[in-house]
Order: C-alpha cells, then sequence, then structure tokens
C-alpha cells in the first residue's frame, strides 16, 4: 500500500486545486467573518459588559455591511472556483501523509522513536486522544470557542512541550493513597526548580535550587507528623537509593532537602523508606533515514517563545499508587490513574478530532512536527466522491500523528450521516504502523483506528451500525496488510490494536444504552468501565459545559486540574449524563445521574493480539492541558507489551 504524500497524483491537478481554491477563499473568509460578528463568545460579551466605553459595537456595525458588499463581490469568483475545485476532488487521495527527518534537537527530546530488536520483556507505547474542535471560526463560536488559527498553534505547541518533557514519577507505597488524582510533585518537595513545560524547552536534567529547605513542605512549625503524611514514614532509615545523593557522598549545599553540614535525618522528605523517585527524560535516539515526504515546513515562531502567561506552568510530576509487589485491594484496578494538567511524556502516537479548518491543519501540523515526525492529516472525503451521496463541505476532522513509521493507512467514510453531521465525512482512518524488529528480523507493528461518530444526540441506531462498520472495516485492514507482508515470506508480529476518538455516547446515561451494548466492548477492552452503563469511580466525564469555559477557576490547565479533583467541580463544569424518563427539578431541568460526567473520548485496546505476548496497561490519564482551547478533556493511555518470554 502506497502512503500519499500528496494530495493529488500530478503536479497539473495540483495547480490546477490551488487555483480553484484561491477563487473560493476570499469569499469564504468573508463569510465566516460575517457569520462571526453575529455569533459572540461567553468572554466576548463579559468584556463589553465591562468595559462600557469600548468600540466593538460600533465595530460590528461598519464591518458587517462591508463584510456583506465583498462578499457579494467575490461570489462570481467563488462560483468560478468552484466549478474547477469540486470536479477534480474525485482524484483527490483520502489523506495527506507527511515526514518531517528529526533536527538535532528534535532526536534530543526523543521524538525520533527507536526500532531496534525486541527483546522479550518488551516496550511500553503511550496513546493520546482529544476533540480540538478546530472548525471554521463561524461554526467553532457555537461551542463557545474563537480564534481557530491561534487556538491550533497553541494546541500544537502545548502538545509537544507536554509531550517532550523529562518522565517524572514518584511511588508512594501508602495504604491510604487511594485519590483518583495525582498529588503535585511541587506540593511534596519545593526545593526543586520547578521546570515549565510550556513556556521552555524541558532539560534532560533535574536541577536543584541552591536555597535549602528547613522544614517539611507538608507540615509547618509545631504540627505533629501524622501517619498518612507522605513524606514522613514512619520508622524510615536514610537508604544510599536517595536520588539526589549517591553512596557514601557527603550532603552538597546544592540538596534541596539538608542544609550545609546537616546530617541526614527522617525529615528529609526525599530519605524515606517508602518513596520510591523515578525520572527518566527521553533518550536520544540516531535518526533514522525516512522512507516518506521529507517536508520541512517553516515555523515563524519560536519553539519557547510567545505562549500566553495562563500557560506558563509549573512543572507538575504525578504521584502514583504502586501496584508492584503489593496485594492488589479490593477495587484496585492494578493500573496508575490520574488527573493530569500535561500531556504524558514521551507520547507516541496522538489522535485528534475536529481538526476541520485548512489553514489551522496547517498551523497544528507544523507544531506537532517538531515532536512527532510522521503525521496523517486532511483526511477525508470532499464534494461527492465515494460514499458521499451528499455534498461534503468538511472533511473527516481526524488526525493522527506517530512516533514511529507509518507502513500503511487507510480512510473509509460512514455513509449514513444525518443533518448537519452528513456534511462532514466523518470516517474511520486505519493505521499500520512499525514499532520494532524481533531477532527473527519479523517487523513487529500495531494498528491503530481513528474515528469520529455521529453526533446528533438520540441518533443510536445511527452511532450503533457505524461502530458495526468500523469492525468490519477494521477486520479488512488488518487481512489485506497482513497478506502484503506474507508476500515477503516473513509474518508480522503485532503489538497491539487501539481505538481511538469521540464516539460521541458515553456509558452511564440511559439513552445511550443501545451504543453501551455494543460488540465494540466485547473485543476491544475500556480501562474506564466496569460494565454497560457503570464506570469506574475514578473516571470522569471528557465533555465540558460549554458555557462556562472561561471561567477563572478553569481559565488554565492546572486550575482545570484541580476543579476537576473536587466532586462540587466536576458537578459544576461538566456536562453529566441524563435519564430520558427523569422528572425535571424546581428549575426544570433533568436531575442529573449519578456518575463523573459524561464521558465520550475513548482509548479502546484489545488484551489479546498475539500469541503467547501479554498487553496490559500501566497508567491511564484525563488530560486538562488543553483548558480554554477546546471543550474537551483529553484522555491517554500507556500500554506494556511483552512476549511473556525470559530476557536471555
Amino acid at each position: 500500500m502506497v502512503l500519499h504524500t500528496s494530495p493529488y497524483s500530478s503536479v497539473f491537478l495540483r495547480c490546477l486545486s490551488s487555483l480553484s481554491w484561491g477563487f473560493i477563499f476570499p469569499c469564504y473568509w468573508l463569510l465566516d467573518r460575517l457569520l462571526a460578528s453575529c455569533v459572540a463568545t461567553s468572554l466576548e460579551k463579559r468584556r463589553r459588559s465591562q468595559d462600557p466605553c469600548s468600540f466593538v459595537t460600533l465595530y460590528v456595525l461598519v464591518s458587517t455591511p462591508l463584510y456583506l458588499l465583498l462578499l457579494l463581490a467575490s461570489l462570481p469568483f467563488a462560483l468560478l472556483g468552484f466549478l474547477l475545485w469540486a470536479p477534480l476532488q474525485a482524484a483527490r487521495h483520502p489523506y495527506l501523509y507527511t515526514h518531517r527527518c528529526p533536527d538535532k534537537h528534535q532526536a534530543e527530546q526523543g521524538g525520533v522513536a527507536s526500532l531496534a530488536n525486541w527483546r522479550p520483556q518488551g516496550r511500553s507505547f503511550c496513546f493520546g486522544s482529544s476533540n480540538a474542535c478546530l472548525l471554521p471560526d463561524s461554526l467553532a463560536r457555537f461551542n463557545n470557542l474563537s480564534e481557530t488559527q491561534r487556538r491550533a498553534r497553541e494546541v500544537g505547541k502545548r502538545i509537544r512541550n507536554g509531550a517532550s518533557r523529562p518522565q517524572i514519577k514518584i511511588y508512594i507505597d501508602s495504604p491510604t493513597n487511594t485519590s483518583i488524582s495525582a498529588t503535585s510533585f511541587s506540593s511534596l518537595v519545593t526545593g526543586f526548580r520547578r521546570t515549565s513545560s510550556l513556556g521552555q524547552r524541558p532539560d534532560n536534567t533535574v536541577e536543584a535550587e541552591t536555597e535549602p529547605l528547613t522544614a517539611c513542605p507538608i507540615h509547618t512549625a509545631g504540627d505533629q507528623v501524622s501517619a498518612d503524611c507522605p513524606v514522613h514514614v514512619a520508622g524510615g532509615e536514610n537508604t544510599p537509593e536517595c536520588p539526589l545523593h549517591t553512596a557514601g557522598a557527603q550532603n552538597s549545599s546544592d540538596c534541596p532537602g539538608h542544609t550545609t553540614g546537616a546530617q541526614n535525618s527522617p525529615d528529609c522528605p526525599m530519605h524515606t523508606s517508602g518513596v520510591q523517585i523515578s525520572i527518566s527524560a527521553p533518550e536520544p535516539d540516531p535518526p533514522e533515514a525516512g522512507t516518506g515526504n521529507h517536508q520541512r515546513e517553516g515555523d515563524a515562531e519560536s519553539l519557547t517563545g510567545g505562549v500566553p502567561s495562563n500557560n506558563t506552568l509549573s512543572h507538575r510530576t504525578s504521584v502514583f499508587k504502586k501496584h508492584t509487589g503489593r496485594k492488589r485491594r479490593q477495587g484496585d484496578d492494578g493500573f496508575d490513574h490520574e488527573i493530569s494538567a500535561f500531556f504524558p511524556a514521551n507520547l507516541d502516537f496522538l489522535c485528534l478530532q475536529e481538526v476541520f479548518d485548512h489553514r489551522a491543519t496547517s498551523r497544528l501540523r507544523r507544531q506537532l512536527h517538531h515532536y512527532f515526525p510522521y503525521i496523517l492529516s486532511d483526511v477525508g472525503r470532499y464534494a461527492w466522491k465515494g460514499c458521499c451521496s451528499r455534498f461534503k463541505f468538511l472533511n473527516s476532522g481526524v488526525m493522527l500523528a506517530s512516533r514511529y513509521p507509518i507502513l500503511d493507512a487507510h480512510y473509509e467514510c460512514y455513509h449514513n450521516g444525518r443533518g448537519e453531521d452528513a456534511l462532514a465525512a466523518k470516517g474511520a482512518l486505519f493505521v499500520k504502523v512499525q514499532v520494532g524488529t524481533s531477532h527473527q528480523e519479523q517487523r513487529v507493528v500495531g494498528y491503530l483506528t481513528c474515528t469520529h461518530l455521529h453526533a446528533i444526540e438520540g441518533d443510536a441506531a445511527v452511532r450503533c451500525e457505524q461502530l458495526d462498520l468500523l469492525l468490519a472495516w477494521g477486520a479488512e485492514f488488518r487481512k489485506m496488510t497482513s497478506r502484503l507482508s506474507e508476500e515477503k515470506g516473513l509474518e508480522d508480529q503485532v503489538a497491539f490494536d487501539v481505538v481511538l476518538g469521540d464516539l460521541n455516547f458515553d456509558n452511564c446515561s440511559s439513552e445511550d444504552k443501545l451504543e453501551q451494548q455494543h460488540a465494540l466492548f466485547t473485543h476491544y477492552k475500556d480501562p474506564c468501565r466496569l460494565g454497560p452503563g457503570e464506570d469506574k469511580p475514578w473516571a470522569l466525564g471528557t465533555l465540558l459545559d460549554t458555557s462556562r469555559l472561561y471561567d477563572e477557576e478553569v481559565s488554565s490547565p492546572e486550575s482545570l486540574q484541580k476543579v476537576m479533583e473536587n466532586e462540587e467541580g466536576r458537578k459544576e463544569y461538566l456536562v453529566l449524563p441524563y435519564h430520558k424518563n427523569q422528572c425535571p427539578n424546581q428549575k426544570g431541568r433533568k436531575i442529573p445521574l449519578k456518575g463523573n460526567g459524561r464521558r465520550i473520548d475513548y482509548i479502546l485496546y484489545r488484551e489479546e493480539v498475539q500469541q503467547d505476548w501479554k498487553v496490559d496497561i500501566e497508567e491511564f490519564s484525563f488530560i486538562t492541558q488543553l483548558a480554554g482551547l477546546t471543550d474537551h478533556l483529553s484522555v491517554a493511555m500507556r500500554l506494556a507489551v511483552s512476549t511473556g518470554e525470559e530476557e536471555p
């Protein structure tokens, strides 16, 4: 299977398409601005109310007639461009594959994945999914979002800076640590210099401030040490495993936990018997020659500059429950789960939805290419091509970014869209990636399915039919790509099979009961789900209340994280599941069901993809890093894949 590195197979068609879009764009832009001027976001309304002397009203009164006049003048050119553009879509490829060879800095930050020999203990792979809501500005405003071009650039910056930071975990083996969210490392140890994951490039080392600590960061003077304190472990002795001191080394003035000349004491937050700290930065791998479109897209902005003040966040590390080496308690999933202000470090695969706007797609792709070498974008069809019984104004909106080489890709369009959803070519993108090579020179591969289902409420039958198609198409794609490998005489070893995307139904609402019982959940496992209609207690909804996106309490990733850690905050800022037969309350609103919100963004995986291989989930995260940029929470999952054999 050939990866399409250009929208068209010939230079002539590409030039003709660019010419036609040049005629259409002025009319498209003017229409978008005209509609956008009529729909204000809640933030814009608030600013107008706070500044009665603003000239916004005057600007609207002047700009609206001007936009309308220019729109009418551009219509003849747009019609000519449309007559050229629409027939060309029959020859257009269903996606654009871009490969940017990593530069030196990207290799140092771990943007290059290694394809070295696959070892029996295997590897772990991290998957992320997010609905970016990058619609044309006028349409995004109906979701209370604006400035699509700026948001596209900022989404890319936040994702790549979060994923390229060093991976730091602090495991506290405490029977009282049962919170569904991770405690901030900065609240435990204030002696570390807190590295901004968004305002600057992350370093591969963790530096310590020279200013010493004289008190426990948890207990103030005079407080008694509690047995629940994660820093003061009862009976903890100083050990040579201290991450700041090598064995036999004397206390240094650089140590954040000891003053100069002081002896190690139980008061030191670094010396405890129950705390284990793991710090790992992305390891640089030698660049590999890519086979694809070597496309170096320019970026006018610096990697480190131009980040708004509410995006300069402190580097927060995670405190997880350590499940290795202890008995699993009742209700313990055996893997870490958290609410994080950052995308996971060393993110390997990212699936985005609602990346519809063409210019926003280019801006987002340029940012993501600083971390992900391989990207599939502009996925879908336009006009009447293929499955499009209705004219498609928008593509599928799906984008996939990968640190591992993409071997094959295939797109299928759902044919049963209704209403406004039928105007977009929603479908499923199937991708095969290579993640390693076995000792027998067999390729170790993984399968990814990225999708965005029908969104209109009450159309459960439409979504179920789309899920049926997804399963059938996925099976056919795996069969077709495996035949290609068999022709070469070597059978591929499959490491994982993962489905990512916005499925537009949750696991708690009674109105979504039909989707909750679909066969998809017998083929793939949902780590957040106990069964149809019941999520695990720590699972969160991913759909935010659009009317409150600009409240100060949720204006930044860290503030949104704190709100999501609080049950009352979740009820206030998440869209909650409802029962169709529920009686309304005194205000006429339906009383929400129990649960932590509508979870419509999923990452599912197959537990058995290769005979005798083991696939275990290591962690699952709900991510607030895109606060203020979209109306969804992002989700991420890390899988550990091993052969089940012993290391030779």
